[in-house]
């Protein structure tokens, strides 16, 4: 005798108790994942909060603007390249806001630590252009000294003991007088952005490593794209499928997962060392990147052409067109924003790659803007590491600076890459 079953209510009450655990769970899951997201952009907007708060006062340069006497006593004509600029400009700038220099020159040579050198090079270059300018007055702009720089952006404070800082009291004093005279003002700083590097903080720029980043990544793209382009379309398109093309796939799947570093000693064993390609330039730079970013481009190519609908081939073929025609007059084309997306992203991967390039020798000092493919260069990312390994607090701020410069390049070939999927891209 068969015993009787549950009863209607309590199959009620089971799927309704089964029921609620699962909504019950469903409602954890989603709360799971908002707390993720609110986690992930809150590390986000605390990282760019930090970078932005390091770095904007970068972009706001203090000049100083002085009436520079060339005195002929102190200025020979013949050898205008002899005289000590620095002294005569610090020397008239004590003068200005009236302070006297004592017999030692100590508060002269105190003032010296407050003007760049850029102003003396300035004074001096305008003289061996010009001679008859010595015993006139010239008027001379340039960057106050980094750390003059920092006491106006409240980074150095008066309020800090004396042995503590950078500046003297004397000098706080000094600045306080130039700018209540109007010697000091306050503006946009370009020269962070048409300078290269250089070892005075006031006068590094990005621009030699942006033009270096340009020149590497040109070169990438030139080599990167058209060889993983045709390397995948072939392995997707005609490649026969046997034990062979499963090895290359596997190994470029492989290769995709590489540490960088190591396409850094693959670079400096065979293009440094075999090929003598010439260190710390954009031509072995790019060609290390090159390397790195086939497997990318390679593997968005198939995934790109595999999305294309078997039909379009079947018409193509149908109409009396070769497998080459179909594969590069129809299929290439439709997968070609899937292509490009693949490969923008890939290069700005290969825009923010430090570790290989430091193993060609982009880790030394380039105070120029490479000319060409084969010249001393440096890169944003490298530029980046040097600026913060510098002892100079104010290289630390200018290390935030390029962050965002780089940052700001990231941005934009990521949403290049955006809008030309959503532009090209086809749904089937």
């Amino acid at each position: 005798m068969t015993e009787p079953g549950p009863s209607r209510e309590d199959l009620k009450t089971t799927v309704a108790r089964r029921l609620k655990a699962r909504n019950a769970a469903e409602r954890r899951f989603r709360l799971y994942g908002q707390v993720a997201i609110a986690l992930a952009l809150g590390f986000l907007v605390l990282l760019l909060g930090r970078i932005v708060q390091q770095g904007w006062s970068t972009f706001i340069d203090y000049r100083l603007t002085a009436q520079v006497y060339l005195d002929p006593s102190r200025i020979d004509r013949t050898d205008p390249g002899g005289a000590n600029y620095d002294l005569l400009i610090a020397e008239q700038l004590l003068k200005q806001i009236g302070v006297a220099d004592d017999e030692n020159g100590t508060r002269s040579d105190a003032m010296k630590d407050l003007v760049s050198g850029d102003m003396g090079f300035q004074v001096l270059d305008r003289v061996k252009a010009d001679p008859t300018l010595i015993g006139r007055t010239l008027t001379v702009s340039a960057p106050l000294k980094a750390n003059a720089g920092l006491y106006f952006k409240g980074q150095v404070k008066r309020s800090t003991s004396e042995e503590e800082r950078a500046l003297s009291d004397a000098q706080i004093d000094w600045l306080d007088q130039m700018r209540a005279g109007g010697l000091v003002a306050s503006g946009f700083n370009s020269t962070f952005f048409t300078r290269s590097d250089s070892t005075e903080p006031e006068q590094a720029g990005v621009l030699g490593a942006i033009v270096g980043s340009t020149l590497m990544l040109i070169l990438t793209a030139a080599l990167a794209i058209p060889i993983g382009v045709l390397a995948a379309t072939f392995l997707e398109e005609f490649a026969p499928k046997n034990r062979w093309t499963d090895i290359v796939e596997v190994n470029i799947n492989n290769l995709a997962a590489v540490p960088s570093i190591v396409y850094g000693l693959l670079g400096l064993a065979v293009f440094i060392n075999w090929m003598h390609v010439p260190r710390s330039s954009p031509l072995v730079g790019g060609l290390v990147l090159a390397l790195m970013a086939l497997p990318t481009v390679i593997i968005a190519t198939r995934s790109s052409l595999k999305a294309v609908p078997p039909s379009i081939r079947e018409a193509a073929l149908a109409l009396g067109a070769s497998r080459t025609q179909t594969v590069f007059h129809h299929v290439l084309p439709l997968a070609l924003p899937g292509v490009m997306t693949g490969s923008i992203l890939s290069l700005a991967h290969a825009l923010g790659e430090t570790a290989p390039l430091l193993m060609v020798g982009m880790v030394s000092f380039v105070p120029g803007v490479p000319d060409s493919l084969t010249s001393a260069s440096t890169v944003l990312p490298v530029q980046i590491f040097i600026w913060e390994n510098a002892s100079e607090r104010a290289f630390h701020e200018r290390t935030a600076a390029a962050i965002m410069v780089l940052l700001a390049f990231m941005i934009l070939m990521n949403l290049a890459a955006v809008l030309m999927r959503r532009r090209f891209e086809r749904r089937w």
